[in-house]
């Protein structure tokens, strides 16, 4: 385990782990399963876990006024989720920049299976502009330690998906 910053733990052979969350009656759409939106909920929940993990924290965005902001998303549905079930997200940074992170998600059923993936490119933002800031140093290596922990972990099999209609 590697003590990454934040206080948190990050094992060294396993993308950052999120909370379990429980679904929910009202995030479940009139086909009986979740709704596409709480996919993201979810990817969002388990995305600001890993990020206070670097230090990006509510008193980060207020006293310094900077936050990521995301750029561009994908997600993959890959296998419904009911009400009730018990799900989780890992995280694992990709690749970063002085402005940049590129990060992938999994949202895995309690018993191990794969709900759906989530990949997301992320601009650091000073929100006084707002603009695309530089990642402030301290926080930039504490991104490297965990960036360094991912990069012994396979590219996931989904990551770099293309959305488009393949031809013949």
């Amino acid at each position: 385990m590697a003590n990454v910053g934040g206080g948190q733990q990050v094992n060294d052979m396993t993308p950052f782990l999120g909370p379990y969350d429980e679904i929910r009656s009202d995030w479940i759409d009139y086909n009986g399963h979740l709704n596409m939106a709480y996919y993201n909920v979810l990817f969002d929940r388990g995305a600001d876990a890993m990020f206070e993990a670097f230090g990006l924290t509510v008193d980060y965005v207020h006293d310094r006024q900077l936050s990521f902001y995301v750029a561009e998303l994908h997600v993959c549905y890959v296998r419904e989720i009911h009400l009730g079930d018990a799900v989780r997200t890992t995280f694992q940074i990709l690749d970063f920049d002085d402005k940049r992170l590129h990060g992938f998600q999994e949202l895995r059923h309690q018993d191990g299976w794969l709900s759906a993936t989530s990949e997301v490119l992320y601009l650091h933002i000073d929100s006084t502009g707002p603009r695309v800031a530089p990642i402030p140093e301290e926080m930039r290596k504490a991104i490297a330690r965990i960036r360094h922990t991912h990069s012994r972990l396979p590219v996931p099999e989904r990551a770099g998906r293309s959305i488009g209609i393949p031809r013949k």
